[in-house]
């Protein structure tokens, strides 16, 4: 089986990764062009584009104006991201086999620089996969990487011999895939919560678990999608009740 994450908006960029291992992302000429893009952007201008505040914005435009094709001063984006998603997967505490697993099983999506390896390397950036950033590929990143996400997938799915994309993404960003293209089917585990007197997904704890069962797979060295039904992490369990052959529900109901 692939795994497909999210990126995640913040970064740790202070503590040292646990390994020296890297690869290069694929598609760099292709993020050079977005940043030659973002570098027409005012602070102003990106803070409306991106919703940011100008705090935010300001240290963007600074990240654009300084980022280059050159990764020797960037880190691995598993050692990089650190969103509740990263929370769960807790990369710095795998072992040297669990996360050479991470690094051929698992992909992540990302806005800059389209499909990512857990150990490729990255520099400081934000750039959202549903910015709608015009470029002269379209109104929008989905247009720009158009069936560019969905062809690296497959060709990981054919280095591996995977039978199933198990899609650990959030919609946002699994948008840049297009199923119906992908040489498997899609598995969708979805994570819900009992609160109010019904299941339902919260979205702190849904990304959270996200990372747990990606890092589950990575340390049992699962490659048999159907194994991941036997997560039992944090609470949750698998309902078969309420699943079906593409989408696995997990729940789990916490007294108190």
């Amino acid at each position: 089986m692939l795994i497909v994450l999210s990126p995640a908006k913040s970064l740790d960029l202070e503590t040292p990764p646990t390994t020296k291992l890297h690869t290069t992302p694929d598609f760099l000429d292709r993020s050079s062009a977005l940043i030659d893009v973002l570098r027409h952007y005012s602070p102003p201008e990106l803070a409306s584009l991106m919703h940011l505040s100008d705090t935010l914005a300001d240290l963007n435009v600074g990240r654009y104006a300084s980022w280059s094709k050159d990764t020797s001063d960037a880190r691995q984006a598993i050692m990089a991201f650190n969103g509740d998603v990263y929370a769960g997967f807790d990369a710095r505490t795998l072992k040297p086999g669990q996360l050479d697993y991470a690094q051929h099983s698992v992909r992540i999506l990302s806005g800059l620089y389209g499909v990512l390896r857990p150990l490729d390397l990255i520099h400081p950036h934000r750039l959202e996969m549903g910015t709608k950033l015009a470029t002269p590929h379209g109104k929008d990143l989905y247009a720009f990487w158009g069936e560019t996400v969905t062809g690296a997938l497959n060709e990981a799915i054919a280095a591996k011999g995977a039978k199933v994309l198990v899609n650990l993404a959030s919609q946002e960003y699994f948008k840049s895939v297009k199923p119906k293209l992908l040489s498997v089917p899609v598995v969708t585990p979805v994570f819900e919560d009992w609160k109010g007197g019904k299941y339902k997904i919260i979205s702190f704890f849904a990304k959270r678990a996200r990372g747990l069962m990606a890092r589950y797979a990575a340390v049992k060295g699962i490659v048999d999608a159907e194994k991941l039904k036997s997560f039992k992490v944090d609470g949750y369990a698998f309902d078969k009740h309420d699943s079906d052959d593409r989408t696995w529900m997990f729940r789990r109901k916490v007294e108190g």
